[in-house]
């Protein structure tokens, strides 16, 4: 009896085992802080970190030992739903800030800034995602 369960049982597994219904799900992941150009824009050689950190928020990544560079990466890795909703995959987008007397003195990475606001994920995550405090 428990011969003939296993060969439609094991056929069932490998038919199913095929099928695209079945798949991991996955939710959208962004990390770091989303810079746009526009928000760049503001940033004025000269200006203090405090006014710094007041346009864009605190910086990814601060080096302890190199203190006057301030790194704000951001990356998206798209989940489930904003992969079928054609959302792409983010990463390279990088604002390097140097300081130098306590004043902002250099800026790097425009280039690789969106130009206009990033929206919010048009996938059904979307609604799990909190304003910023």
């Amino acid at each position: 009896m428990r011969q003939k369960l296993i060969v439609p049982l094991f056929f069932s597994l490998v038919l199913l085992g095929g099928c695209n219904a079945l798949h991991v799900y996955t939710i959208d992941l962004p990390q770091g802080n989303p810079v746009t150009r526009d928000m760049a824009a503001r940033l004025k050689i000269g200006m203090t970190p405090a006014q710094v950190r007041y346009v864009l928020g605190s910086p990814m990544v601060s080096d302890p030992l190199s203190p006057d560079r301030w790194d704000y990466l951001y990356t998206l890795k798209p989940g489930t739903y904003a992969q079928q909703a054609g959302v792409k995959k983010i990463t390279g987008q990088r604002l390097t800030l140097h300081f130098s007397g306590g004043k902002l003195d250099r800026i790097e990475g425009l280039d690789s800034l969106p130009e206009k606001s990033l929206q919010a994920s048009p996938s059904r995550d979307a609604g799990l995602n909190a304003d910023p405090l």
